[in-house]
């Protein structure tokens, strides 16, 4: 952008991928009009090669940050089958039939994935199992609280 201010006249530039809207209109509009690429770039207040870039649309904007993802998307799409075929499975039986299918996964992994498509998994709790006596303490008890 090109800013005046008394007889002081600067230019605020900015990395590639901070183009802004009016950036790009004015990129656009010169571009069309057959103005060459440097004078794209002083008229936008933006470098040359923010201006080639854009003209030759490899700018998309900025890449994503973090870790790269483990699936990819036709990988999500055979769980999101899974998931809809019974969605009354926990989540120990998902990574399994997910591994089958050729995807190796952490319980986590498949966990987070199965969020994202919006359902919920049912994480089995592992209970040891009760003997007589203590079931029988277990009826007696609620039996008492339901009174």
């Amino acid at each position: 952008m090109v800013s005046q201010f008394g007889s002081l006249r600067y230019t605020i530039m900015g990395k590639t991928a901070d183009l802004t809207v009016v950036q790009k209109t004015i990129t656009d509009t010169l571009h069309k009009d057959g103005k060459s690429q440097s004078f794209i770039a002083k008229e936008a207040g933006c470098s040359q090669s923010a201006v080639s870039k854009h003209v030759n649309r490899k700018l998309s904007g900025r890449k994503k940050c973090g870790r790269k993802r483990c699936t990819t998307n036709r990988e999500n799409h055979s769980l999101e089958r899974l998931v809809r075929q019974n969605r009354f499975k926990n989540l120990d039986e998902l990574p399994k039939e997910w591994t089958e299918a050729g995807v190796k996964t952490s319980r986590a992994t498949t966990y987070r994935h199965v969020k994202e498509f919006g359902y919920s998994c049912h994480i089995p709790l592992v209970k040891p199992l009760l003997n007589h006596r203590q079931c029988q303490r277990r009826l007696t008890w609620a039996k008492e609280k339901k009174k």
